[in-house]
């Protein structure tokens, strides 16, 4: 429907809506997310206006912005979702935990066909059954002596959403039909006007043609001539017809009045005080233009659509008091992620010249060359608030992850008869955009897990001397230049005994011998897992192979520690992506490495009987009154030595997984920046490698990965 309405337009001379397309799909995913998360946290004994005012926002957005475009679908279910939500936030219902089930069940069929009008999907999900059920939930009505209280104010601390078109809320009071053509419909005078060109409104006819269930349309006469008139037969109210009418024309331009009745002051323009047909309690209306009639409470204006920052603004009593309208203004912009990848890696050559300059610079005569130097030391103090500016506009909020789980976890625990809590911890730790979305599904299939296989029933769970709510601590950190994702439970842990008897039964070799690691690494055996009954949900090791293959893809690792009856513990470490960062040049030989500067601990020199040598060849250090384990990076990476007897002088400590090795260099050359390139995807593979770069000689150093060699040491 939205291809015909687009190529009708475009035939009647109309703008290309389609342009808008990403931008409402964008907005209306930001929206659902909005909703599904207040609803989740909606108490339903103290639900205040502000939470139901935001809610109705949300589903009226996504209603406006669909009708407009012809997502015919979606514009039917969100009607009726805002016609519930509208009673509840003018106190005509009571919220109960079954609106609250069949909003969010209807939030994911507005996923599945927003997906599908996005080309993403081919499922077209009943929405029927949906509909029926939110219409039999809002005819529960109280009596009529309820209904009749006045209405809530709308509270001023909600942030409005930005969304295309400019929204209002539904009119709190309906006109009467004077000549209604059909049951339920109203006749309106609707006046266009003043036009520079008469033809703008013939896109409003179309939306009465491409929109099913609106209405009908017919020309009228009109005395002024740069004026259109209409007459409308429609069920709708006038506020969602200005939504649609404001993508052809501006707000002031459209007056609409009930045949046979007096135009109302809120909805007719024109005038100075008037309200550009917008409702005082309206997302994103002029809040000093509201006009309040002595029939409705006082309702505080909501501010103006400030993007989709959230940010909430407010206008000035003096503003409100002169009618000027609050500025409009946009906090965000949106930029395609190609865009940014290109900025980004521009920086990014931008920091190895620069570095390539600093290094040429030594070798220049300060007291001759003295401004040069004044303007490379410039340079270089600009070129890394640069690259940390550039660095973090790909950089989101771990909350962006976290917020999906809530509702997921509901709705298991729900199907599973258990009591779960989720605990973050975190959420404003920020990573890659990249990163973030690759780590979604492994952390969905570990808190799934958790929730179905760790977290045992409420009787069980009582039985055990436990609390009936199980909890699931989701956290995220950074440590030593990594990225540390932990999934923890406080459920039944894993059984050492069960793992072995069913390794032994599927061939896997599993002495008694094998350590306590050994052991809950066995649960990520392709296809192995611990459950007594496969059920929908997941299988505890159905899916953990599936997590170590996804994070393994990233150049990650992933630890688990048990103790059986008290929980388990998931730990997801990620190395260093494309990035710049800060790192300490080493030279082993004639190469030159790069430790990440988070990990650099100390260094110092040492003497070839500082170091003693135990069992099998394993090196240690002692280091005040502590044995530190060594690691001669010419082993590790076979670098050739060209000196008789040489051995490298100096020892580098570093830091990871709570453990610290000393590293053996021959030469510390200093901190720098460094641009972090991929090398698995240039190259391959490279054990105790997580990257790469180029040098301000052009030449490409290594980048080592910390964890790997701490692992090392350990083994």
């Amino acid at each position: 429907m939205g291809e015909t309405m687009h190529e009708e337009q475009n035939a009647g001379g109309n703008f290309d809506l389609t342009q808008f397309y990403d931008i409402f799909f964008e907005e209306a995913g930001e929206n659902l997310d909005q909703m599904e998360q207040m609803l989740l946290q909606l108490d339903l004994e103290t639900a205040d206006d502000e939470e139901l005012n935001a809610i109705f926002r949300c589903a009226h957005s996504i209603k406006g912005g669909s009708a407009t475009f012809g997502f015919a679908d979606v514009a039917e279910l969100t009607h009726q979702m805002e016609s519930l939500l509208d009673k509840l936030r003018r106190h005509e219902l009571q919220p109960t935990a079954p609106m609250v089930d069949v909003l969010l069940e209807s939030s994911d069929a507005l996923r599945l066909l927003l997906a599908r009008h996005q080309g993403r999907s081919v499922d077209t999900p009943a929405t029927a059954s949906l509909v029926s059920r939110i219409s039999e939930l809002a005819q529960n009505s109280p009596p009529a002596a309820a209904v009749a209280a006045p209405m809530a104010p709308v509270a001023t601390g909600t942030p409005p959403q930005a969304t295309a078109p400019v929204q209002a809320a539904v009119a709190p009071v309906a006109v009467p039909a004077a000549a209604p053509a059909a049951p339920g419909e109203r006749l309106l005078d609707v006046q266009i006007g003043p036009l520079d060109n008469l033809d703008q409104a013939d896109g409003i006819a179309d939306l009465f043609r491409d929109i099913t269930g609106l209405g009908r349309i017919e020309p009228a006469t009109c005395d002024q001539a740069d004026r259109r008139a209409f007459r409308v037969f429609t069920s709708s109210s006038d506020a969602d017809l200005i939504d649609l009418f404001t993508f052809h024309v501006s707000a002031d331009q459209i007056h609409i009045t009930a045949v046979d009745e007096t135009p109302d002051p809120a909805l007719a323009t024109g005038g100075e005080g008037s309200a550009f047909g917008f409702f005082d309690d309206a997302p994103g209306s002029p809040a000093g233009n509201a006009t309040v009639t002595p029939a409705e409470s006082t309702p505080a204006p909501l501010p103006a659509a400030a993007g989709p920052s959230r940010a909430p603004a407010t206008a000035s009593k003096a503003e409100s008091k002169s009618g000027a309208p609050a500025a409009m203004e946009s906090n965000t912009l949106r930029v395609s992620v190609s865009k940014v990848d290109q900025l980004i890696n521009l920086v990014g050559e931008l920091v190895i010249t620069q570095a390539m300059l600093a290094q040429k610079s030594s070798e220049l005569d300060v007291s001759v060359s003295q401004p040069l130097l004044a303007g490379l030391a410039d340079l270089d103090r600009n070129t890394r608030d640069l690259q940390e500016a550039v660095m973090s506009i790909r950089m989101i909020p771990m909350s962006v992850v976290f917020n999906r789980f809530p509702r997921m976890l509901r709705d298991l625990a729900s199907k599973l008869g258990k009591k779960v809590e989720l605990v973050t911890h975190g959420e404003a730790t920020e990573l890659d955009k990249g990163l973030v979305e690759k780590i979604t599904d492994p952390l969905t299939h570990l808190i799934r897990n958790s929730c179905d296989h760790g977290l045992e029933l409420p009787e069980e769970r009582r039985a055990k001397g436990k609390p009936e709510l199980g909890t699931i601590t989701l956290s995220a950190s950074h440590q030593g230049g990594s990225i540390l994702i932990e999934v923890r439970d406080d459920g039944k842990g894993l059984s050492r005994n069960k793992l072995m008897e069913k390794a032994r039964e599927k061939g896997i070799d599993a002495p008694d011998s094998m350590s306590d690691n050994d052991v809950w690494n066995l649960i990520m055996a392709p296809g192995f897992s611990t459950a007594e009954v496969v059920t929908d949900v997941s299988g505890r090791g159905v899916g953990m192979d599936v997590v170590k293959k996804n994070i393994a893809s990233l150049g990650g690792t992933v630890e688990i520690d048990s103790s059986e009856g008290y929980g388990m513990s998931v730990k997801v470490r990620l190395p260093l992506t494309l990035a710049i960062m800060d790192g300490m040049s080493v030279r082993v030989s004639d190469e030159v490495y790069i430790l990440p500067l988070a990990s650099v601990i100390e260094s110092f020199q040492i003497k070839p009987s500082d170091i003693n040598t135990v069992a099998q060849g394993a090196q240690l250090v002692k280091v005040r009154d502590e044995y530190m384990p060594v690691i001669e990076l010419e082993r590790v990476f076979n670098v050739p030595r060209f000196e008789s007897n040489a051995i490298s002088p100096i020892m580098v400590v570093v830091e990871s997984d709570g453990a610290r090795v000393a590293l053996m260099v021959d030469e510390l050359l200093g901190q720098q920046q460094v641009v972090i390139k991929n090398l698995e995807s240039n190259y391959r593979k490279v054990p105790n490698v997580s990257g790469a770069t180029i040098l301000g000689d052009g030449k490409v150093a290594l980048i080592l990965d910390t964890s790997g060699l701490v692992r090392r040491s350990r083994h």
